[in-house]
């Protein structure tokens, strides 16, 4: 598998996706490839990271999809989309 050339969405860098790194991605079954370069994830991470820092995360309830067992998480549910508790979710290997 060749190495890509991908432009960053955030920043218009462009950046490779070294042959290493997509096989990287496909054993960590990550389906898509990165649309940031290294820089721009850098810095999103941080603003996650700092928002964490900042107070608790809002929490959704919601109703996991496989057992059924009310939970709460950090993003608004879609309706037409499965949401999982931690438990279900971490048993998916995620």
């Amino acid at each position: 598998m060749p190495d890509k050339t991908i432009t960053c969405r955030d920043c218009g860098t462009v950046f490779v996706f070294t042959e290493s790194e997509q096989q990287f991605y496909r054993e960590k079954g990550f389906d898509n490839e990165p649309q940031r370069c290294a820089d721009c994830r850098s810095v999103r991470k941080q603003q996650r990271l700092s928002r964490r820092v900042d107070g608790p995360r809002e929490m959704f309830p919601a109703v996991c999809s496989n057992c059924g067992v009310q939970t709460e998480v950090p993003f608004q549910p879609n309706p037409e989309k499965p949401v999982y508790c931690k438990d279900c979710y971490q048993a998916r290997g995620r």
